[in-house]
């Protein structure tokens, strides 16, 4: 499956097993979920104990009805005139999207954008933690990484076997990709975060998010220009 290049990456929703009865999600309320977290995840950091659907919508550009629209079909988070209490919805849609926790993450590539991505606290923000980095260059293999050392890419079946690797990261060529996604996938991996521009071509059960920043300044253009 490969999402819009705007949505980001997702684990299924949670289950009845998990503590919550919720059905899947659609693609479109899981991504404006998402959306929502990463927004109240910042706020947090900041400070912010309180957050209304109208600041949630000036960051988001989700309309404020749909807004409380989405947020009532899982319960009750906020009060009228009070507004949302940040660390408690933050907690209530990682249950909602089950990324409460922490996923493991191989991260391909460590030239600048791997390298800029390992000492990013973008992922780790959200639970996600990268154990591990591969490149195929010699001359990066051994070199440190933040907390990590570059790995051989023969390393990569048993990292995420012990390791239980939940995401590929590729931040390497756009020839490159898909023999990458290719050992992923036989690797066992579901999830896909490509930030080349290649095309992945992957089994129907394996979630492919390609990430593209030209796609993304026309996306913030089309609403600058309507």
């Amino acid at each position: 499956m490969t999402l819009d290049p705007l949505e980001p990456p997702l684990l299924p929703p949670a289950s009845p097993e998990d503590g919550a009865a919720f059905e899947r999600l659609s693609l479109g309320v899981a991504a404006r979920l998402s959306r929502y977290l990463q927004v109240l995840t910042q706020a947090k950091k900041m400070g912010k104990e309180t957050i209304s659907s109208q600041e949630l919508s000036e960051y988001t550009h989700v309309n404020s009805t749909q807004i409380r629209r989405d947020l009532s079909g899982f319960g009750k988070f906020g009060k009228r005139g009070v507004g949302y209490n940040v660390e408690s919805l933050v907690s209530q849609i990682r249950k909602i999207l089950r990324t409460a926790g922490q996923h493991n993450i191989a991260l391909f590539g460590a030239g600048h954008l791997g390298r800029a991505i390992a000492g990013s606290d973008i992922f780790i923000d959200h639970g996600f933690r990268v154990v591990a980095i591969f490149d195929v260059d010699p001359e990066k293999v051994g070199m440190a990484v933040g907390a990590e050392r570059v790995r051989p890419l023969a390393d990569l079946h048993a990292v995420v076997e012990e390791d239980d690797v939940v995401v590929g990261v590729l931040a390497v060529p756009t020839a490159a990709a898909q023999d990458l996604a290719d050992d992923l996938v036989a690797a066992g991996v579901k999830i896909i975060f490509n930030y080349s521009e290649a095309l992945l071509d992957v089994p129907s059960e394996v979630t492919v998010h390609t990430s593209s920043p030209a796609v993304d300044l026309l996306y913030a253009l089309y609403f600058y220009l309507t």
